[in-house]
């Protein structure tokens, strides 16, 4: 049995995080210093996503 979560909240969730990832990646470019901080993270928060999907589809979460 999958979890109570459906789909259209899953898919308002991953959009709100890509909404999330283009602000910091924004602001990351503006300011210098927060594109050399969060630069390796952006990579990372993506992976985070895909995994996430990957474990719902797999009904693991």
């Amino acid at each position: 049995m999958r979890g109570k979560l459906d789909v259209d909240t899953l898919l308002k969730v991953v959009l709100a995080l890509v909404v999330v990832w283009l602000v910091l990646e924004i602001v990351g470019e503006i300011l210098g210093i927060l594109a050399f901080v969060l630069g390796p993270l952006s990579n990372l928060l993506g992976l985070v996503v895909i995994v996430l999907i990957v474990l719902y589809l797999l009904d693991r979460i």
